[in-house]
């Protein structure tokens, strides 16, 4: 085993390395970060799916429906990376708070149609 120390912001971080063939003398600082950068960025994508995409958010129970949202899911994740990549968003999660409000915005349009009674209306206030 190697151990590399990394520092992160303002605190030290320690990664312990194994490698199975056993011959630890080969494994550099460039490799590690290599390494590391490869594990970043499949924590990046576990985070993404999960949070933006909410593979986990589903209300269906059978075996067919659950596995159509997870490729649904996963098509949409593929497709704000290609968004990303083309420049189309420079950032998934800024994408999604955009589409979040367009969404809340548009249903709350549509809810309060006809329902004027419901908007708050203020009076001026009187000074005694």
């Amino acid at each position: 085993m190697t151990l590399f120390r990394t520092r992160l912001k303002y605190q030290q971080r320690h990664y312990i390395v194994h490698l199975p063939t056993g011959n630890l003398n080969l494994l550099l600082n460039k490799d590690f970060v290599n390494i590391h950068d490869h594990h970043w960025q499949i924590e990046q994508y576990h985070r993404a799916i999960k949070q933006v995409c909410y593979i986990e958010h589903f209300q269906v129970r059978n075996e067919q429906p659950i596995r159509n949202h997870i490729v649904a899911e996963i098509y949409s994740f593929v497709h704000l990376n290609k968004m990303q990549a083309a420049k189309m968003r420079c950032n998934i999660d800024k994408h999604q708070r955009d589409l979040y409000k367009d969404v809340v915005a548009s249903f709350i349009e549509i809810l309060s149609k006809g329902k004027s009674c419901l908007n708050p209306s203020f009076q001026a206030s009187v000074n005694a």
